[in-house]
């Protein structure tokens, strides 16, 4: 008697082969955690530069004003006689902010003191129109023993140049030296943007 095959098991799966399916995911978890944990170099924050930190410094901060071009010492013009006679000032229509009595003294006292106002610079920007310090914004011109013969009309209509030759005018009263007088009126405009190549007053000056 023959005995039929049933019930015969069939063969179960080959093993050991490598797992396609784990391997690929495993790599792709790893290259998603490095894009996520290192950023590239361009999303990483530069350190601040010159011109980050200017844009960052306190906006109420002054602009420093520009270094005057240095200037060497020059002898001043002769110091007018006692008592020489000044022109006549011109009509201005419109005069600064002061008392009249203020700028006739400002006129008087750089016509006498051309040894102190010719060191002392001033800061309303006349440079540009080649004046070199105080003193100019009110002589135009002296004759040859130092007194006025033309007045420059520039200072009756700044009231910068008016206030530089009144404290000037006050400080030489109480004493000061020109060398005092200079320091001052830079330390009063240190935050102006703007000064005139004035020289430097001799070493004897007083």
């Amino acid at each position: 008697m023959k005995f039929s095959q049933v019930g015969t098991v069939p063969d179960a799966p080959r093993q050991g082969g490598p797992p396609w399916l784990l391997i690929a995911g495993i790599v792709a978890v790893v290259t998603l955690a490095a894009f996520v944990l290192y950023p590239s170099p361009s999303s990483v924050p530069e350190p601040f530069s010159d011109s980050a930190r200017n844009e960052t410094a306190a906006p109420d901060e002054p602009t420093p004003r520009a270094e005057a071009p240095m200037v060497p010492t020059r002898p001043a013009s002769p110091k007018p006689p006692p008592g020489a006679p000044l022109p006549a000032l011109p009509v201005v229509p419109n005069l600064v902010p002061r008392p009249p009595e203020v700028i006739r003294g400002a006129y008087a006292f750089i016509a006498n003191n051309p040894n102190i106002a010719e060191y002392i610079p001033c800061f309303c920007g006349c440079e540009t129109s080649g004046h070199s310090a105080n003193a100019d914004c009110f002589v135009e011109s002296r004759n040859a023993d130092g007194s006025v013969r033309e007045w420059d009309t520039h200072g009756m209509a700044c009231i910068i140049c008016v206030d530089i030759a009144h404290q000037s005018q006050q400080l030489h009263a109480s004493g000061a030296s020109v060398r005092d007088i200079r320091t001052a009126v830079e330390a009063q405009y240190s935050n102006s943007p703007r000064q005139t190549p004035t020289p430097a007053p001799p070493s004897h000056s007083n």
